[in-house]
């Protein structure tokens, strides 16, 4: 018991470091995924192809062979390209950035076919029926496609977000020093790994049920026109 209040410090640094990773993450994969969805269901062939070679390949690697391939590669590249050029010298990503990137990369492509899956569900005669209307584009989409759409998206989006949650997980082999990576430490050095990976786990189904309570708030607020109606 005196090993884990010792540690505790650091575990709880990593657990807000995960929070934060997980966060700027699905906030980068929602814009990847509304970027992709937009694509997808374009009239443009050549974002139609880019955007169905990025949810195929990304949806047919392991998330730990992308994340490697991302961190390493692209660092690589990016020098590369740099030094070829002579537009930068050696660049190095910090591990947050790194993780954030290939994690919200990583599901920015799952994120495409959530959006796009709840866009083709509202129906077709509500937007023209607005148009009709007069009202602009914008307009249409902020009171008729938006409420919709995240109504729609929201049962997909909660499942992509918990597992996302969890893949954060796989950052520490970037080194990143987040929940998981801490509590190997921890464990390693008292010789308790059990008891500190128990911990992580406890603590990962406290985010999870926080994130479960939010998304449940978030479907009776979109969905309160539909019950009234």
């Amino acid at each position: 018991m005196d090993n884990v209040i010792a540690y505790m410090p650091s575990i709880l640094q990593g657990t807000t470091i995960t929070v934060a990773v997980a966060l700027c993450s699905v906030v980068l994969a929602v814009i990847m995924g509304l970027l992709g969805a937009w694509g997808k269901l374009s009239d443009s062939l050549a974002a139609n192809k880019i955007c169905e070679a990025y949810t195929t390949l990304v949806r047919g690697v392991p998330e730990l062979v992308l994340m490697l391939l991302l961190f390493y590669g692209g660092q690589q590249l990016l020098n590369d390209f740099g030094h070829a050029t002579g537009l930068w010298g050696y660049i190095e990503i910090n591990h947050f950035t790194a993780g954030v990137f290939t994690i919200g990369f990583i599901y920015g492509a799952y994120m495409t076919e959530t959006f796009r899956g709840a866009y083709l569900a509202i129906p077709r005669g509500q937007v023209e029926a607005g148009v009709a209307c007069g009202m602009s584009g914008p307009l249409v989409f902020r009171r008729i496609i938006w409420p919709q759409l995240v109504r729609y998206a929201l049962p997909s989006f909660g499942n992509n977000w918990l597992v996302l949650l969890k893949a954060t997980a796989l950052v520490s082999v970037l080194g990143l020093h987040e929940l998981v990576w801490e509590s190997f430490t921890a464990g390693r050095s008292t010789r308790q790994l059990f008891t500190f990976f128990l911990i992580t786990l406890l603590i990962y189904l406290v985010l999870t049920a926080i994130s479960d309570v939010l998304l449940r708030w978030l479907d009776r607020k979109y969905s309160l026109g539909v019950r009234r109606a």
